[in-house]
Formats: structure tokens, C-alpha cells, sequence
């Protein structure tokens, strides 16, 4: 490994984990806004990457898919992998369905605004050489976080934002569906897509949908801002 290559790799994981954080933390300092200091009393609004890992969703999955990728693939396609959700007390919300669902679209707005954010860094520095590399991971990171975040799946935000929308015993159902939430998102994002890839047969929608649009907002994020590079 050349030391450029390195360097890009550490840059790549620095411009994940910021996205990670402010992700987490927008939940968090938007709880705390509607009267929850539950994350606050947890120590979870921290800048400390360390506070946010999850050990199963940040450390043993990402670890798993790199060394099954490598193993058979010979290089890595495709990576997926969470941090340890702020912890959030509804109840301490004036109206807690809704306060939940602010909390929830707190994550992707954070994400969406980084990702403008770093659009206008690659217009203002250039696409090319390090600092290109990273604004263009940074954008895709982002996107990629917060729309997959948009997925109207519990525990995933776009769960709680449908929850907080629909009535109240509809809601309550709808929310039933977190005791599965994680692993029916696993099954539709990684294993059905494999097992059908093993049988010859192509089937990943959610792949297929935010390969068209983390591009395509991108794109549209650098025509804003001036700048020359596409996705």
C-alpha cells in the first residue's frame, strides 16, 4: 500500500465517522431541544467517535463483509454498518409521536446539509488530489446516510417520521415492527440481494434506488454551488 493510498483510506473513514456523529448527535441536541436531556445525562453529545460505536453495527459487521468480500470478491463492493443510536425518552416530549418524528428527521436533514456543505468545499478546492477525494466521499457518505436513513422502516428514522405521521392506533402497530426492524432491514439490504445473486437472479431495490439518487442529488448539490466535478 502507497503511502497516497493510505492516506485516502484514512480520509474516507474520517469523512464516514463525522457524517456518523452529526448524525447521531443532530438526534440528540434535537431531543434535548424538545425537553429531552436523556442523551445529554448519557454523555452521548460528544464529539468521542468511541461514545457512538456500536460493537456489532461498527466494528463485527463492516469487519465481516470486508473479509468476506476479500475473501471471495477480491476487493470490497459493498459496506453497511450503523453507530450505537442516542438514547431518546419520548415521554418527556409534549407530544411524543411527534416529537419523535422531529428527533428522527433530525438525522438525514444533518447529513443532507454536510453533504451541500461539501459540495462547496469541492467547488472551492477542486476535485482533483486529496482534499477532492475526500469532499466527494464526504458528499457520498452523507447522501447515502441520510437518504438510506428515509427508509420507511423502525428502527431506521423513516420508520419513526411514518409513526409520527400516521394516527395514533395505526402508529401503534406500525411501531411493532421495531422488534424485527434491524433484521428485516438486513434481509432486504444484504442477505436476500446475495442469496438471489447466488441463484442468478438480480434483486436489490434499495440498492438499485440510491445508486440513481446519491449521484443524481449530488450532482445537482455541485451545479448549485459552481462546481465543475460530476458524480
Amino acid at each position: 500500500m502507497t503511502e497516497d493510498h493510505g492516506l485516502g483510506i484514512a480520509l474516507a473513514i474520517l469523512a464516514f465517522v463525522i457524517a456518523v456523529i452529526l448524525h447521531e448527535l443532530a438526534h440528540g441536541y434535537a431531543a434535548r431541544a424538545l425537553g429531552d436531556t436523556t442523551a445529554a445525562q448519557a454523555g452521548r453529545l460528544s464529539f468521542n467517535p468511541l461514545r457512538h460505536i456500536d460493537r456489532f453495527g461498527s466494528v463485527l459487521l463492516p469487519l465481516m463483509l470486508y473479509v468476506g468480500q476479500m475473501l471471495t470478491l477480491g476487493h470490497v463492493g459493498f459496506m453497511f454498518g450503523w453507530a450505537k443510536p442516542v438514547p431518546v425518552d419520548p415521554s418527556r416530549f409534549r407530544y411524543p409521536r411527534q416529537g419523535m418524528a422531529v428527533v428522527a428527521i433530525a438525522g438525514p436533514a444533518i447529513n443532507f446539509a454536510l453533504a451541500f456543505l461539501g459540495a462547496v468545499g469541492l467547488a472551492a478546492f477542486g476535485a482533483h488530489g486529496m482534499s477532492g477525494s475526500f469532499f466527494a466521499d464526504f458528499i457520498q457518505f452523507n447522501l447515502l446516510l441520510g437518504l438510506f436513513n428515509l427508509l420507511p422502516l423502525p428502527p431506521l428514522d423513516g420508520g419513526r417520521i411514518v409513526a409520527g405521521i400516521l394516527p395514533a392506533r395505526l402508529a401503534l402497530y406500525y411501531a411493532q415492527i421495531e422488534r424485527v426492524g434491524i433484521l428485516t432491514v438486513l434481509a432486504v439490504v444484504l442477505v436476500l440481494p446475495w442469496a438471489l445473486g447466488e441463484l442468478g437472479v438480480h434483486f436489490d431495490p434499495v440498492g438499485a434506488v440510491l445508486n440513481q439518487l446519491v449521484p443524481g442529488i449530488g450532482n445537482i448539490m455541485l451545479q448549485l454551488v459552481g462546481a465543475r466535478a460530476r458524480f
